[in-house]
Parts: C-alpha cells; sequence; structure tokens
C-alpha cells in the first residue's frame, strides 16, 4: 500500500467526484463519526459523498447518520474506508467492494495495509482526528453536525478523554469541534453517563463472576450469551464493556469474552501501561494498540480461556 500524508489524502479526495463511505462490523462512535464528518466535509466542498448504509448500526448513533446513507454503492464511486484495520472487520454485505476499494484512512497500528493507498496513524487517538486533518486540509469550515460527528468519534475511542491515547492533538481536535458549535455536554452525557437497567444488570453479573489472575493483575470476563439474555441487553448496552474488568483496582490487563452469532469468541482485550493488548491479540491472528485490541476465534468460550491463558502465561503475564 502507498503510504499517503494527510496533504496527500486530500489531494485524492479533491481529484475525486462522487464517493462511498466503508465503517466497520459492530460499529463504534469513531468509525460512525468518521464518515458523517467526512461525508459531510466531502459534500460541503461539491462532492457527492454518502455512507454505505451499515447493517449493524445501533440506536445510539443512528442520527449520526440521517440523510447521509445509500443502501447501495454506485457503479462509478470511489471507494474509502475510515477506521477499519482489516478487511476482515468489514460487515459481510461490503465484501464485494473490497476490490474498488481505493483509499482507507485508519488509526490502528496493526493495520492490514489492504487498499491501494491510504493514511494510517497509529499516534492518532482516533480515526475522527485524522478525518479533521484531512478536512482541514480540503478548506471545508466546520458546521455543528460535522463537529459532532468529529467530537462522537473522538470522545468515543478515548473515553472521554480518560485514556492514555489522549494527546495535546486530539483536545486541540476536541476545542475546534466546540468552538464550531458542538453540543458537547449532550454528546458525553449520551455516551458516557446515561445507562439502561439492562446493563446495570450486566455490570452486576461481570462483577459476580469476573475470574482475577496473577494476584489481582488480570482478569478474566466471560459473557455466555444465557447472561445477555438474562440481562436483556442489546448491542448499545454491551458497547465499552470490556472496560468494566479493567477498571477494578489492580488490574492491568483484562479479557473480556463474548459469543457471536455463529458460535465463534470475540475477545476484547484493555491493557495499563507495561502490558500489550495487542500482543495478546496477535498471538491469536487479532490486533489493535497496545492498549485496547481484539481478536475472534473459532471456539467457544471455555476453549478461548484456555487459549487465552495459555498465551498470557508464553508472555509473561502469569
Amino acid at each position: 500500500m502507498k503510504e499517503l500524508t494527510r496533504t496527500e489524502a486530500a489531494e485524492f479526495l479533491r481529484s475525486h467526484d462522487n464517493y462511498c463511505i466503508l465503517t466497520h462490523r459492530r460499529p463504534d462512535g469513531d468509525t460512525l463519526g468518521s464518515a458523517a464528518a467526512l461525508c459531510r466535509g466531502l459534500r460541503t466542498i461539491g462532492k457527492n459523498a454518502y455512507i454505505l448504509e451499515n447493517p449493524e448500526i445501533t440506536d445510539k448513533y443512528r442520527n449520526l447518520h440521517d440523510g447521509l446513507t445509500e443502501t447501495m454503492c454506485q457503479a462509478d464511486a470511489t471507494v474509502v474506508s475510515v477506521d477499519v484495520a482489516s478487511e476482515k472487520l468489514l460487515n459481510a454485505e461490503f465484501a464485494a467492494l473490497l476490490p474498488r476499494l481505493e483509499l482507507l484512512i485508519d488509526h490502528h497500528g496493526s493495520n492490514t495495509y489492504f487498499a491501494p493507498q491510504g493514511i494510517v496513524d497509529a499516534g492518532s487517538a482516533a480515526c475522527g482526528e485524522l478525518v479533521y486533518d484531512i478536512l482541514m486540509e480540503l478548506g471545508v469550515e466546520m458546521d455543528k453536525s460535522t463537529a459532532e460527528a468529529l467530537y462522537t468519534a473522538i470522545t468515543a475511542d478515548t473515553g472521554c478523554f480518560r485514556y492514555s491515547n489522549t494527546t495535546a492533538h486530539t483536545l486541540r481536535t476536541a476545542a475546534a469541534c466546540l468552538e464550531a458549535g458542538a453540543d458537547t455536554y449532550r454528546i458525553n452525557k449520551a455516551l458516557f453517563e446515561t445507562n439502561r437497567m439492562s446493563r446495570l444488570k450486566m455490570e452486576a453479573y461481570l462483577a459476580q463472576h469476573l475470574e482475577l489472575h496473577a494476584n489481582g493483575t488480570i482478569a478474566l470476563a466471560l459473557i455466555p450469551l444465557e447472561a445477555e439474555h438474562e440481562c436483556g441487553v442489546g448491542e448499545d448496552d454491551m458497547e465499552s464493556i470490556s472496560n468494566f474488568a479493567r477498571n477494578v483496582e489492580g488490574v492491568q490487563l483484562a479479557v473480556t469474552f463474548r459469543t457471536d452469532k455463529t458460535g465463534a469468541t470475540k475477545l476484547s482485550v484493555r491493557s495499563a501501561p507495561g502490558y500489550d493488548a495487542s500482543k495478546v491479540c496477535a498471538a491469536l491472528g487479532g490486533g489493535g494498540h497496545v492498549a485496547a485490541a481484539g481478536a475472534r476465534v473459532e471456539c467457544g468460550q471455555t476453549e478461548a480461556r484456555e487459549k487465552i491463558l495459555e498465551i498470557l502465561s508464553q508472555q509473561g503475564y502469569l
């Protein structure tokens, strides 16, 4: 893949006129906010741009994409992905578009460089930071909606600026969003201070069933489907659930286990400085950041637990 600078990425976007933007499966605030901001920014400079409708988008973020989506990618569209670290993270419905993908914009150090060209900056706390920089290169003047999309992307991936990935540039970008009219209180309240009772029941379940190892520095949180059904949680409730175990006093690395619709196990790893979540997940074919990474294994949670314990032991964490 040809690696582009922010200026070169902007030049590429300026040189085409019709864009289809892709987001990743189980979409979070960063991929959805980045896509919305990029789409709005491109429209501002006279381009035809839309986001390919993600079938897994949840109610928490649906309003970000109001008026911005299409159900099919036009034959003449230039395809761009945002916040997608690997082709494996695209929805199955988007797989047919991989040969048409021309540009990727991402911030994961584990990116597999699956497009002919792109910009990957692992130093950016959120893909939204990169999108902001590119929009500034394009001369876009942010309106309130674009600013709120970008702010959602950034605050979601930094835990409201609490995570170690937050930089001075992160805060300057957030400040620019605030100056452009973003209602930051409303966004943060919705993302970090509002929980349904089903979410609280799930947290209570985790508190009762959490496994602690290595004198409390390693935590395993197994969430069987039965527990999800009993608590009544949906995907909005489960967003950031992987942080729960990491927030327990003394825990330096936490692994959360969930079962997907195929019966495979999805692993989310969160770690403190001195521990490497991406290294743990790489051993299982996954990836991500040093502090936050993920992997998927074709087995049930019991077997996945044994695999993780073996990897943690091999890597000196147990």
